[in-house]
């Protein structure tokens, strides 16, 4: 049953594990704890709200927690995101012993009566192998990896027409999800903006990059038999139906 409010306040994982969520999620029976892959612009974003929506789970995206911390007057400086934080700005990546340790430091979202929906994260073996014996030592079962799976045409030209709030990080786009008033976020009324890492060049790259990553990570959940691969060719509604049956499928 599709909850009437999801649990949409994310400060504990967006903030650190010092702030509170106000919004309670909705407690299930059997709680979905899902990890999202896919592309840079493939849609994870939205298929991620609309399956928290339907299973009234808690959207995770390590991507909005860094966004959330470069603003670090309303971020919990511990020293994974400080450092974190020094490496992006030096322009390096930072390292999947940061990223661990900044999940690590929010494993009580991890816990949430509602369930999880993890996007971004894992993005490699050792991080996917490190998030593992987390989910252990917390006695947190993975129900399913679900791979969203599009050609590197089609993945640049909906990344060049995604436009994103920088106040909420609410996502809308130029073909498949316009908001109601032209470039004003529905949510938060933010005027919304291309992301410098959605252009079509930028995006061409960061596909061919995330391919090299990803092809050990989605063999090393196929051997796991937790990955789920669907085609997200079809519209956003199409995606979305054709996730939730595969994973209704799992669990009869």
């Amino acid at each position: 049953m599709r909850p009437s409010t999801p649990p949409s306040d994310r400060a504990a994982w967006l903030k650190g594990p010092a702030f509170k969520c106000s919004i309670k999620p909705t407690v299930q029976h059997r709680p979905w704890r899902l990890v999202l892959l896919g592309p840079p612009g493939v849609g994870k974003g939205t298929q991620a709200e609309l399956l928290a929506a339907e299973f009234g789970a808690c959207h995770l995206s390590t991507g909005d927690v860094f966004r959330t911390a470069k603003r670090m007057d309303s971020c919990q400086a511990t020293a994974a995101m400080v450092g974190a934080l020094a490496l992006m700005r030096a322009g390096k990546l930072v390292s999947d012993e940061l990223v661990m340790a900044m999940v690590a430091e929010r494993s009580g979202c991890l816990h949430c009566a509602g369930g999880f929906i993890l996007d971004g994260f894992p993005r490699t073996v050792q991080q996917a192998m490190d998030f593992d014996k987390l989910l252990a030592t917390e006695n947190i079962v993975l129900d399913a990896v679900i791979d969203y799976e599009l050609s590197l045409d089609a993945t640049i030209a909906r990344a060049a027409g995604r436009l994103t709030c920088p106040n909420c990080h609410a996502v809308y786009h130029t073909a498949s999800k316009l908001p109601k008033i032209v470039g004003t976020c529905d949510q938060c009324g933010g005027r919304l903006k291309q992301r410098e890492d959605d252009r079509s060049e930028v995006a061409c790259i960061r596909m061919r990059q995330y391919t090299a990553v990803t092809e050990p990570l989605t063999a090393y959940y196929q051997q796991r038999g937790v990955l789920i691969p669907i085609s997200a060719e079809p519209s956003p509604s199409e995606i979305f139906a054709n996730s939730r049956k595969a994973l209704e499928a799992r669990r009869r």
